[in-house]
């Protein structure tokens, strides 16, 4: 038995080409005509990599029993949650298509079916027409044909550029599909309303504060970035956003482009209407947005603030070695220029240097923060600001029962600037403080903490001495 091999050529590109009958072409025609009217659609997106979206549209209904197709859902559809309503309608079996077309499944529907390739080479194109008996994948892939006379033709990928096929094969669609087969109690016109869960759709928030040169106040303005990968468009939709976790059910298994961060302080009006709901906090878009597939869009939350705010200095000998930790301190409160209920997201710190160019000083993640809360903001380390911890003598007093005495070095190297830093100590067991050179208070049972300020090119020494039993 003879085998053709074409030789490899430079081209890796590889085309299709469709054949297609008239009655696939009628078919094809008649799939895409099945959703008649204009969609309503409105989406509501939690930030949980979930969204419950609404769509209702105007759909032709056959008199009795029989198949209609609902096209354009997302690809990461939650199937058995989909509810659908439509007058005069009953729904007696869904299913959900998903085995979308690519050159690889096409191929796999084609194996023992005749198909045509056209290869080009050196020596110029060539036609084979045969049964598909297998193929490989990829540059250094293959493609195996058997002639009506028997003979094995064996045409290199790398060669190929195009492949013909009869008509689409069985079972293959161009989009995910809702099929329904329903009882209608008369035929026509009329609209139907489905609602449904997907993954591949979040929501965060993204706050930019510009901080004012002497930290007592800063610039907050407020974005919702919508990431959606769910596999669907959604235009014109109503768009709500759901703050808060909402719990969910295990379930069975079947992190981008924007605009400039600086830019969020523009905003004029805010876009979004909040309102308490169900304990959670809901965001309605005032006016429809396009929420096309495989995009990032930010929209704007709240107009610009002046919201006051201190910055807070913390030595954590025991934890952070010698560096000294930089706060950003606010409370949420409309006495202090706020008072509004802040989604969980990313807050970025700017200040603006001697030319009043804006520099970014430092960023921080944020948890759902309800009204008349404190928020801390971790900015960074001091450069200017050290601390050092020494443990300059341990006894053992009794059994379990121990003494230590601890040296805490405080240094400013600010240029004319005082500064406060707060020093954290955290005491094991039942303790007792026995001796100290600055006043102390007790944030929890195993912590406590001084408030010392530390002049500027000055050194401060803390000393304290505590019995603790374990």
């Amino acid at each position: 038995m003879k085998s053709k091999f074409s030789q490899r050529h430079n081209t890796n590109i590889l085309t299709m080409r469709w054949s297609m009958k008239p009655t696939i072409l009628i078919i094809i025609a008649v799939l895409m005509a099945t959703s008649l009217a204009v969609s309503q659609v409105a989406i509501t997106i939690y930030n949980q990599n979930l969204a419950v979206v609404k769509d209702t549209r105007d759909m032709e209904f056959p008199s009795g029993i029989g198949d209609i197709q609902f096209r354009d859902v997302a690809s990461q559809i939650d199937p058995t949650s989909v509810h659908f309503k439509a007058n005069n309608v009953e729904l007696l079996e869904q299913n959900y298509q998903y085995d979308l077309v690519n050159s690889s499944k096409i191929l796999e529907k084609y194996i023992d079916h005749s198909i045509q390739v056209v290869s080009d080479s050196k020596q110029g194109s060539a036609v084979f027409t045969g049964t598909l008996l297998s193929f490989t994948t990829g540059v250094d892939g293959d493609v195996v044909l058997q002639s009506k006379m028997g003979e094995i033709m064996i045409i290199r990928r790398s060669t190929i550029r195009d492949l013909s096929f009869p008509e689409l094969p069985e079972g293959l669609i161009t989009r995910p599909t809702l099929v329904w087969k329903v009882n209608s109690k008369k035929s026509g016109t009329r609209p139907a309303e489905v609602s449904y869960m997907t993954g591949g759709v979040s929501w965060h928030a993204e706050y930019v504060a510009v901080l004012a040169p002497n930290e007592s106040s800063f610039e907050l303005g407020a974005w919702v970035s919508i990431d959606n990968k769910s596999g669907a468009t959604y235009k014109d939709a109503k768009v709500k956003l759901m703050a808060g976790d909402v719990h969910r059910a295990p379930r069975i298994m079947w992190e981008k482009a924007g605009r400039g961060e600086l830019d969020m302080l523009a905003a004029q009006a805010p876009a979004f209407e909040e309102k308490a709901f169900a304990d959670y906090h809901l965001y309605t878009l005032q006016r429809t947005s396009t929420l096309k597939d495989q995009e990032v869009k930010q929209i704007s939350l709240f107009e610009p603030s002046t919201v006051a705010a201190h910055t807070v200095y913390t030595f954590d000998g025991a934890r952070q070695g010698e560096r000294v930790k930089k706060e950003l301190v606010f409370m949420n409160s409309e006495k202090d220029g706020l008072g509004k209920p802040l989604p969980a997201g990313k807050f970025r710190v700017y200040q603006r240097d001697e030319d009043k160019a804006l520099e970014f000083i430092g960023e921080d993640r944020i948890n759902h923060t309800p009204i008349d809360e404190e928020v801390e903001i971790m900015v960074g380390y001091a450069f200017d600001l050290v601390g050092e911890r020494e443990r300059t003598d341990r006894k053992k007093i009794a059994d379990r029962v121990y003494r230590e005495a601890y040296e805490i070095k405080l240094r400013n190297h600010k240029k004319e600037k005082n500064v406060t830093i707060r020093v954290e100590e955290h005491l094991p067991g039942d303790w007792e403080i026995l001796e100290k050179s600055h006043k102390f208070e007790k944030i929890d049972t195993n912590t406590i903490r001084f408030n010392v300020e530390v002049p500027s090119g000055k050194e401060v020494i803390i000393t304290y001495r505590v019995q603790y039993t374990t």
